[in-house]
């Protein structure tokens, strides 16, 4: 019976533990970890039925020949503004610029933060198409005349526009108030909403499948959040080792 109450009391102190919000292995990094764990379930769910071949697979081609057969001129025009911009070249650029940005508030972990994120992401990001090294859409007239010679599956320009807004979108939040929640919300939306709309252009030129863009989501907001959680976690701990 005594061994039993000991076990039941380290599991709840345990518990506690990882649900505390100071603790420096608290609740931030149980957040992080059931994200990065709810992402890779996603993914795998993903590229399982894309690698079977499922149902997914027959959308990913119908949805692919819709937007070809059916492209407006200005939108196609935008869509080539918006997927260049997020290029690795781009991509290397905004990350850059904001780099800059939390340089200059004097947020060095969230600095340090994005210095492993997007490297990260676009090295992720190509390991994942050498393994499943799926094959681009094909068309007789395709809207992206631009030779692509990497594999489909995920879309590296969704994979690291989607690392790169997600981590101002957190940014953003921790510097608004506590209460701000309509401010919060907003801020988180408008990031998914401008990492969908890179992977819509990248759907909507035929550059990838709808399966592509969704795997890239799911894998960096998995990378994301490992990266945001233990960096944190670094932070903690060394204030906790200053204030001792």
């Amino acid at each position: 019976m005594g061994v039993t109450t000991g076990w039941t009391m380290k599991l709840r102190r345990f518990v506690e533990a990882r649900l505390s919000p100071e603790g420096e292995l608290g609740l931030h990094m149980t957040v992080g970890v059931a994200l990065m764990l709810v992402a890779i379930v996603v993914f795998h769910e993903i590229a399982e039925a894309v690698m079977g071949m499922a149902q997914i697979t027959v959308i990913d081609l119908q949805v692919a020949h819709w937007f070809n057969q059916h492209a407006v001129p200005w939108i196609t025009s935008c869509l080539l503004v918006v997927t260049h911009l997020h290029g690795v070249l781009g991509a290397i650029t905004l990350a850059t610029l904001l780099g800059w940005y939390l340089q200059r508030k004097g947020a060095t972990y969230w600095l340090f933060t994005l210095v492993i994120t997007m490297p990260g992401v676009m090295f992720l990001n190509l390991l994942l198409k050498y393994i499943f090294v799926r094959a681009r859409p094909s068309f007789d007239e395709p809207l992206l005349q631009t030779a692509l010679s990497t594999y489909s599956f995920p879309s590296g320009h969704t994979a690291t526009s989607t690392a790169l807004y997600g981590l101002l979108a957190a940014y953003l939040i921790c510097q608004t108030a506590p209460g701000a929640w309509g401010k919060r919300i907003a801020i988180a939306l408008g990031a998914f909403l401008m990492a969908s709309l890179v992977g819509f252009s990248r759907i909507y030129l035929g550059a990838h499948y709808l399966s592509d863009v969704l795997a890239a989501m799911a894998e960096s907001y998995g990378w994301l959040a490992i990266c945001i959680a233990g960096v944190s976690t670094l932070r903690r701990r060394r204030h906790i080792r200053q204030t001792k």
